[in-house]
């Protein structure tokens, strides 16, 4: 090959057809052959410690112990490659100073918003926003958290309660449950809007139900439905939401509340909303009304209490018989 491809100069640069071709010098091609291997090697035994933590931290109930290995291991990777590689290829550091000082700059102009979502990642780890099986909203979306890394964050996206159900998405689930959509969301979202996490340091929520009742009917004997129903479904939660509300009240300004399940009376101009309040956990809410709202409106048949609903009256033209319109029951919100 010679005449075509040569070897020239005390640094054995390539030449082709008498070019010399810059930087191709024999040092850096076995620089470059150093920092492949060593990259190779590196995503290799960062491969094999997932594999071992995703083994050692498969049940349920060491989830986070398996993202915090995973994001760990993660990150020292990433600085093994960014320290590996650079010592392979800056030995002087004068260069490294400088080559460092134009590629900082460099990377600062064209890709602001890929920093911004790593110093995202950096605020998440360490503020503890969130962790992954965390039900958060974040950039408009509404989910469960699947995986987090440096750059975005994937949630299993869910449905919303019909108070919220014309929000920006739209979403045709009208309850907080599963669209089967999945969404990938900038990390660099936690600095432009708040992020609302359901299940961080207290993993329930207070959920309410409303029932209208015609005036006339057993307001009293409503009200222990209700409550019969309440407690029935949220008895074991109470007891543990005493340790974590009390854990709260620790580690934040935080006044006391009244936990137990509580009947609250409005008066309209039609009927008396009941609105039964109590705590679910953060996830199964959608059962646990549904529930609730089959003992209740079974409880209230037996005993003769009506669903109050709306009623109009349109009188008729010239003498003729009234009309009597009746709107559809109104039935307990299963949201």
């Amino acid at each position: 090959m010679n005449g075509i491809f040569d070897i020239v100069g005390p640094n054995h640069a390539l030449a082709i057809f008498g070019v010399k071709l810059v930087g191709a010098t024999s040092e850096n091609l076995k620089k470059l052959l150093f920092s492949v291997v060593f990259v190779v090697l590196v995503l290799l035994i960062a491969k094999i410690l997932r594999t071992i933590t995703h083994a050692v931290f498969s049940k349920p109930e060491l989830a986070r112990a398996q993202f915090w290995s995973r994001q760990i291991v993660n990150l020292i990777c990433a600085i093994l490659l960014i320290f590996g590689v650079t010592s392979i290829w800056f030995d002087d550091p004068t260069r490294l100073s400088t080559a460092f000082g134009l590629v900082t700059a460099g990377l600062a102009f064209a890709l602001q918003r890929v920093i911004t979502a790593l110093a995202g990642y950096i605020v998440i780890l360490r503020g503890k926003t969130f962790n992954v099986g965390d039900r958060i909203v974040m950039g408009g979306v509404r989910g469960d958290v699947i995986a987090l890394d440096f750059t975005k964050t994937t949630i299993m996206e869910m449905g919303q309660p019909p108070p919220v159900q014309e929000a920006d998405p739209a979403m045709w689930v009208a309850s907080r449950q599963y669209t089967g959509r999945i969404v990938t969301v900038s990390n660099a979202q936690i600095f432009e809007e708040p992020v609302y996490n359901y299940t961080r340091d207290f993993p329930f929520l207070w959920e309410e139900l409303r029932i209208p009742i015609p005036y006339g009917a057993d307001r009293d004997r409503a009200e222990q439905i209700l409550l019969a129903a309440a407690h029935k479904h949220s008895v074991d939660v109470q007891a543990l939401s005493e340790v974590q509300l009390k854990e709260m009240q620790r580690r934040y300004f935080m006044k006391s509340t009244d936990i137990r399940p509580r009947v609250y009376v409005r008066l309209t101009d039609n009927w008396v909303e009941m609105t039964i309040r109590l705590i679910v956990p953060d996830h199964g809410t959608r059962e646990i009304k549904d529930a609730m709202s089959r003992e209740i409106l079974l409880e209230l048949e037996k005993t003769n209490i009506p669903i109050a609903s709306s009623t109009m009256q349109i009188a008729g033209i010239e003498g003729g018989p009234a009309i009597e319109l009746r709107s559809m029951t109104k039935t307990p919100d299963q949201s």
